[in-house]
């Protein structure tokens, strides 16, 4: 951690919603006036989409999945966070995706990656958003470097419906091959995504008040109205929960460090909680 450099991450796995928490943070770093350095996850993989493809198609699937920390360059990530703590740069690249009109214009390939390169200058944070910000293991430990550590962790059943929603609609899988995949990357959920929620900060939880008792048949994913999200803090002693209740109509407290709230209410509740520990950082960061 850094107080001239701080970083902060949101880590989730693949439909869980680290995207949409990542465009509520872009809208409160332009509100305060914030020049982040932006780095996704997905910068991270190992392997193109076509050589994903080429080893799947042989049965070895690029050890295992994008969820297993073998198919990305930890090591990478790991060496960008301790270099920005450090001196405010690093090296990084980009995911081509499909959508990407700017890159894809400048003549990259969808599904590939741009050449690895130095972050833009002069930022005053930087923000991750993937599949790894939270990771601690034998031989690396993201986490230690992330000054504020933010997981999007849906129940599991909500989170494969948005997956198969997103996959199938926006990015034209077939359904049997979306829930392969989901099945593919069971052992690498348990023992690479699942442990990074026990270093986060805070933990942002949408559970839906309908049945997604089989999340493979479900035809829409729960809207908002139909959810609450739980939202957990690691150390509650600085939480105002008082004013959140107050502030944040229908919310509830269910135990001593979390606090429950209307699912429409959660891009509201994510900018009550975080703008301040976001101005924090930077207080910190100007009186370094």
């Amino acid at each position: 951690m850094s107080k001239r450099h701080p970083i902060i991450a949101v880590t989730g796995s693949s439909g869980a919603g680290t995207t949409t928490t990542g465009q509520i943070f872009r809208k409160l770093f332009a509100g305060e006036d914030i020049h982040a350095a932006m780095v996704s996850g997905d910068s991270f993989h190992r392997y193109t989409r076509e050589q994903m493809a080429r080893l799947a198609a042989k049965g070895q699937f690029g050890e295992r999945n994008h969820f297993a920390l073998a198919a990305n360059h930890i090591d990478r990530l790991e060496a960008l966070l301790y270099d920005y703590s450090h001196t405010g740069n690093g090296r990084y690249r980009e995911y081509v995706h499909d959508e990407d009109r700017a890159l894809v214009g400048a003549g990259h390939k969808p599904g590939t990656f741009t050449p690895w390169g130095p972050l833009p200058s002069d930022t005053d944070v930087l923000f991750y958003e993937g599949l790894h910000g939270g990771v601690v293991s034998e031989n690396v430990n993201i986490a230690q470097y992330v000054d504020l550590l933010i997981g999007v962790v849906p129940i599991v059943n909500l989170e494969w419906i948005q997956k198969i929603h997103r996959d199938t609609n926006r990015r034209g899988y077939s359904q049997e091959a979306v829930v392969q995949t989901i099945i593919n990357r069971m052992d690498d959920y348990v023992h690479d995504i699942v442990p990074q929620f026990a270093h986060t900060h805070i933990n942002f939880q949408r559970i839906p008040l309908v049945d997604t008792s089989n999340p493979f048949i479900a035809r829409e994913v729960p809207t908002e109205d139909e959810s609450m999200v739980v939202i957990h803090f690691r150390d509650s002693t600085d939480v105002d929960f008082a004013w959140l209740l107050q502030v944040i109509p229908q919310s509830t407290l269910s135990r001593h460090d979390t606090l429950v709230i209307p699912g429409p209410k959660m891009a509201l509740a994510m900018d009550l909680i975080l703008r301040p520990l976001v101005q924090k950082l930077m207080a910190g960061k100007a009186f370094a």
